[in-house]
């Protein structure tokens, strides 16, 4: 039987954890045919298995979500050596888990070793960027959790975006969490040289 739980750290119309018993877990196959089956939601999978259940997220975040995307493609197209990525995509990290970012930046040359056929799935690999940009349903210290995770599955830069609190925390592999106030913008000059996010909009709803 699947068991249906409240998370008890965020809100009851937040995320939906479904835990799986080790019998029912679904491999990487089964569990690209079950996102496919249920597109309304936003399925994640853990490294233990089970399966994390978010709903679409309200106007505000949409807005805030499109914004930061379209900024950020707009660098990534005059840069030219990676693709960005939107949250509707998969990553199988080594971990065992499934993750699917706000946003996520990769670069061209390790997009050419996958065949064909992986692109067209969830991406075997963590992409070199990957931004989580919260929602009022969302419980920090879940998030935090979600950018440990990439970082220590390889992802070389990680942006943690808590609007409410107008906070940035930047993850890497060699240094704790820097926490950034209400920046004006975002870049790394070594991984993303020329970048300059604009994060003001994102501080006052434009809706």
């Amino acid at each position: 039987m699947i068991q249906l739980t409240a998370p008890t750290a965020a809100p009851l119309q937040g995320r939906i954890d479904l835990a799986i018993p080790p019998a029912m877990r679904l491999d990487d196959e089964q569990l690209f045919a079950f996102c496919a089956a249920n597109r309304d939601l936003r399925i994640e999978r853990n490294a233990d298995g089970d399966l994390e259940i978010m709903p679409p997220t309200g106007a505000e975040t949409g807005h805030r979500n499109a914004e930061l995307a379209l900024d950020f493609g707009i660098w990534a197209r005059q840069d030219g050596r990676g693709v960005v990525l939107d949250s509707s995509t998969g990553f199988l990290l080594p971990n065992g888990a499934m993750r699917s970012p706000d946003l996520a930046w990769i670069l061209r040359e390790r997009l050419a070793q996958l065949s064909a056929e992986q692109k067209r799935r969830f991406l075997p690999l963590v992409p070199d960027l990957v931004v989580e940009l919260a929602s009022p349903s969302d419980a920090p210290e879940d998030l935090h959790a979600k950018l440990r995770e990439w970082r220590d599955n390889g992802a070389r830069l990680g942006w943690l975006i808590l609007p409410d609190q107008r906070e940035v925390w930047r993850y890497t592999p060699d240094a704790e969490p820097e926490q950034l106030h209400a920046p004006d913008s975002l870049g790394d000059p070594e991984l993303l040289p020329g970048l300059a996010l604009p994060m003001t909009g994102l501080w006052t709803p434009a809706l």
